[in-house]
């Protein structure tokens, strides 16, 4: 009798990179269909799609977790120059400044509050789905 291992075999990062590209080559192919006044950037729909994929497992997460932390890791190191840019335009700041942060603060709050209502609404299908299925 043979026992199967309940360990997850570790996927390598070629593979895990390959799931991405090729969910984001998908996702530029159904971003070209929209119409050129209503413009869906293909990584948004790529997030979707993984979020999809990964729901109704057809992704494992450990297929797709390495890269995906590394890719966070790189979020603090991709906004640096941004903040360059911004110390660069100080003059700005100095007489726009309060603005600024007043409008980002409040698109800030606007935005996780969408997010919620959006998470909120993805869930209770789920929740549901799986009580009934139990």
């Amino acid at each position: 009798m043979v026992f199967m291992d309940n360990q997850k075999k570790e996927t390598p990062i070629i593979v895990q990179c390959g799931i991405y590209a090729i969910i984001l080559f998908v996702a530029q192919l159904i971003s070209s269909l929209f119409p050129a006044n209503f413009s869906a950037p293909a990584p948004l729909i790529g997030v979707i799609l993984l979020y999809i994929l990964l729901s109704t497992h057809v992704i494992k997460l450990h297929q797709v977790e390495k890269l995906g932390d590394f890719m966070l890791g790189l979020i603090a190191f991709l906004f640096v120059p941004s903040g360059i840019q911004l110390a660069g335009s100080m003059e700005l700041m100095k007489t726009e400044g309060v603005k600024d942060i007043l409008v980002s603060i409040i698109a800030t709050l606007i935005l996780l509050i969408i997010i919620c209502f959006i998470g909120a609404a993805l869930i209770r299908p789920h929740a549901r789905l799986a009580k009934s299925a139990k």
